[in-house]
């Protein structure tokens, strides 16, 4: 029997602004909502996906992402649990910036993040990682560890050029580093149905990247806003409120594609012979070589 394996998603965009740290948030406290264990990874270190998720005054000597991510903590001891049920948090610090200048001398620089998730990745169903809004050493470490990425896309006018430069980038990842990574939804934020210019970007998404784009639209929504001040995911603020029911509609949709995503990897681990572990996923070749070099 197949044991689990989370699949992980890394939450990105290279332009700010567009929603990317409010659905790392609540896509992962709503996947908790439907009983599925979720690890929500903050790699940015405004540190907004851990105060979001009512993380606040951690101990002096509690370990961070920063300490996992230099060999000096392990996953399990960063790890904190949330108010949300089912939602487990590895924490960021402002401390987190140091790794763009510290990793630069370490052995495998890209791949530090994989190595702290490979220690966790059979205790969840969901790894939801909060990417900085920028191509940094944090970024490149999150699009390595992930086997897919999903992009936040706000419906104003220059969302498309933003999302050009990453599918760009996620290209160049998939060619020199991490062959499995993939491009695996759109969603549309900040959404408002009554302005053409949203319907405007939507059209054009459809045109470009009608396959990718999920049926989910995020609405423009005060208590979204709100959320985040009181240190809690949408669903635990006001679940009524309709941003809280639009990420519990992009969580149902998100993890059907995840099961299909999963059938495919477990698909092809049947059809692989050699001595590759049963339960590594595709990204754990490359880790494997690289680590001989």
């Amino acid at each position: 029997m197949h044991k689990k394996s989370a699949y992980v998603t890394a939450i990105s965009n290279q332009k700010g602004g567009v929603g990317k740290t409010t659905t790392a948030i609540n896509l992962a406290a709503s996947l908790g909502g439907l009983e599925k264990k979720t690890l929500l990874v903050d790699m940015d270190p405004q540190a907004n996906a851990t105060s979001g998720c009512g993380v606040y005054g951690l101990a002096a000597d509690h370990p961070t992402v920063y300490e996992g991510l230099l060999s000096q903590a392990s996953a399990v001891e960063i790890i904190v649990p949330t108010e949300t049920p089912f939602l487990d948090l590895m924490p960021a610090k402002a401390d987190l910036v140091g790794f763009e200048v510290e990793g630069l001398d370490l052995e495998n620089r890209h791949a530090k993040l994989l190595h702290l998730l490979l220690q966790v990745r059979d205790k969840y169903d969901h790894i939801i990682i909060d990417c900085p809004p920028s191509l940094s050493l944090l970024t490149l470490n999150a699009l390595c560890a992930a086997q897919g990425v999903l992009v936040p896309l706000q419906t104003e006018y220059y969302a498309l050029e933003g999302l050009t430069r990453l599918t760009n980038t996620i290209s160049r990842i998939q060619q020199s580093l991490n062959p499995t990574l993939e491009l695996i939804g759109i969603l549309l934020t900040m959404y408002d149905k009554r302005t053409s210019l949203s319907w405007q970007v939507e059209q054009e998404v459809v045109k470009h990247f009608e396959s990718k784009l999920f049926q989910t639209r995020i609405p423009r929504n005060v208590r979204l806003s709100e959320a985040p001040s009181f240190g809690k995911p949408i669903i635990m603020y006001d679940i009524c409120s309709k941003g809280a029911q639009s990420y519990i509609q992009c969580a149902h949709e998100f993890d059907f594609l995840i099961q299909q995503k999963q059938k495919e990897i477990n698909h092809d681990r049947k059809q692989t012979t050699g001595s590759r572990d049963r339960n590594t996923y595709p990204t754990d070749t490359y880790l494997s070589s690289a680590s001989k070099d």
